[in-house]
């Protein structure tokens, strides 16, 4: 199957809704990932790029990959923003696609959002012929990579020196993929993981 173009599309299953991105959604994203917490394992940069009210506001656009890429609201089974998620560096002839820049409400940690907006968005990019997907992660958050490993994503290797961290130092990323071969062990997994 042949990668075509990918809608940005409401994503909706297992207790979360993924809505594309709007400027309405600012104020949510906020109050759920405006906090040290969040930046504490290598999101947005590390601990040194905190933001927070304002500040956090006027950053997160420039973040994200907002017409670059198909960025996402998480939203809980009550409506509330949790979080975001994006796949961006989409390249329908390569058929590989980059799903990152996700980050939750600390509440949410531990819980089955983050499976369930993975199966969603894998879901997304196979359906429309997709064939590689790419995750990483700071080689310094061990959450993320742990959360990565759980998913079943193989881990490829180190990306070293990929990106400066808020504070001046360069971080090296770890590596995973999830291939359309992966993706029938991955999916049912997942599935059990959310039964």
């Amino acid at each position: 199957m042949t990668a075509h173009d990918l809608p940005q599309t409401v994503l909706e299953g297992y207790g979360v809704r993924l809505e594309p991105y709007r400027d309405e959604h600012l104020a949510g994203l906020t109050e759920a990932l405006g906090s040290a917490a969040v930046f504490a394992g290598g999101w947005g940069g590390g601990p040194a790029g905190t933001r927070t009210g304002a500040e956090f506001a006027a950053w997160l656009p420039t973040y994200l990959p907002i017409g670059r890429g198909n960025t996402y609201v998480v939203h809980d089974d009550a409506g509330d923003v949790i979080g975001t998620s994006s796949i961006g560096d989409i390249v329908p002839a390569t058929e590989s696609a980059h799903i990152g820049w996700t980050a939750y409400t600390p509440r949410a940690w531990g819980t089955r959002v983050n499976p369930a907006c993975k199966l969603l968005l894998l879901s997304h990019l196979f359906d429309h012929g997709y064939g590689r997907v790419k995750l990483q992660a700071d080689v310094l958050n061990d959450r993320s990579r742990a959360g990565i490993e759980k998913l079943g994503a193989q881990f490829e290797g180190i990306a070293r020196r990929d990106q400066q961290r808020a504070d001046g130092s360069w971080r090296d990323a770890a590596v995973y993929s999830i291939t359309i071969d992966d993706w029938p062990r991955v999916r049912a997994a997942l599935l059990a993981r959310l039964g």
